[in-house]
């Protein structure tokens, strides 16, 4: 028998049920998880912030092992590597069908038929589908990709979304030559402040309005740490920048104010790129002169692609052991404490728990 938690909505009590092993089918992949964290948009779903089908399996930021092959399913990762049964194994977010128009224009992220794990409505037939399980279900146009052995489980884990998310955001920024100012200093802004100092970029600036995350993220490689006042930023952007603004800003905050103030620390012919606003968020002004005559490039970045995945795992692999990225998950929970998890990771924004079945 197996094991998965069911989410029924928020204010109602996590279900952990047990169902049948799940069998092998077509070109489905059986994975044991090992790891499973819980992402800030778990947190947002649990707490009714983000609207999710119901009954669902959260978790999407998952670590595990091959334990079957359906007849039909593919033995190679993304890169061409065999895959076997106990491999360790990460994936991206959702699977995509390869044909549709968004498949057939480099937005697999927004595929016509997307298959999102930790975001679907699930039923007998289909249950394991979340991470917080025993198992998941690796359906059809899932990019597989092995887990380099140098990474943990846990640091791993959150490079199928956050770490992935950020290798997207810097993607859509382009090349960031002397400076980036990165609106947030939870995961997603960390991760930033790692990937931009190993990239070479000579300023890594941080806003943040809580002090303990701005003193984190200069073990993250951030050159200069901000509070969120408006004119008191815009004055230090100044000085930082000889009066010309930045290069990059990278929204990762979720608020409106961090994207006031993105648009106007950037330089003329600099880039915005926004990420953290995923939830319902006030409208701010936009002066469509200001944006012609400072050239202006504002990109907006939500989920990812497989590539960025890649980049994610590689990253963590390579020069992102310089950073601290496991003393961000700071709790391990077994499966069936999963409602201490959520009230400790609801009590402790910007830190990750680890759920290990």
């Amino acid at each position: 028998m197996a094991r998965a938690v069911l989410f029924h909505g928020p204010d109602r009590p996590l279900e952990i049920v047990e169902r049948p092993t799940p069998p092998t089918r077509g070109q489905e992949i059986v994975v044991r998880v090992t790891c499973c964290t819980l992402c800030s948009s778990d947190l947002h779903s649990h707490s009714g912030r983000r609207t999710v089908a119901t009954p669902t399996v959260l978790g999407h930021e998952i670590v595990g092992r091959i334990e079957a092959f359906g007849p039909d399913a593919s033995r190679s990762d993304f890169h061409g590597a065999d895959l076997v049964i106990g491999a360790r194994v990460s994936w991206n977010v959702a699977a995509n069908c390869g044909s549709c128009f968004s498949c057939n224009n480099e937005l697999p992220q927004k595929c016509d038929r997307l298959f999102k794990y930790g975001h679907q409505r699930v039923d007998d037939d289909r249950l394991f589908a979340g991470g917080l399980a025993d198992y998941v279900v690796l359906v059809p146009g899932t990019a597989l990709f092995r887990v380099p052995e140098a990474l943990s489980d846990s640091v791993a884990a959150s490079a199928n979304c956050a770490t992935a998310t950020v290798a997207a955001v810097f993607r859509a920024a382009g090349n960031i030559r002397r400076n980036v100012i990165i609106f947030g200093a939870g995961v997603l802004g960390l991760t930033a402040c790692a990937m931009a100092r190993s990239s070479g970029v000579d300023a890594v600036m941080v806003v943040d309005p809580d002090p303990a995350p701005r003193e984190r993220a200069l073990a993250f490689g951030a050159t200069h740490v901000f509070p969120s006042e408006p004119k008191a930023l815009e004055s230090a952007i100044a000085d930082f920048t000889d009066g010309r603004g930045v290069d990059a800003a990278l929204e990762l905050a979720g608020v409106a104010d961090a994207v006031k103030s993105a648009l106007a620390s950037t330089r003329i012919g600099g880039t915005v790129v926004l990420a953290g606003t995923v939830l319902p968020t006030p409208s701010v002004p936009l002066d469509p002169e200001d944006v012609v005559r400072r050239l202006l490039t504002i990109r907006g970045v939500h989920n990812y692609a497989p590539r960025d995945l890649a980049t994610a795992l590689e990253f963590l692999a390579g020069p992102g052991k310089a950073y601290p990225f496991a003393e961000l998950v700071t709790r391990r929970f077994r499966l069936d404490e999963i409602e201490s998890a959520f009230a400790f990771a609801h009590a402790n924004p910007g830190q990750r728990v680890a759920v290990v079945p």
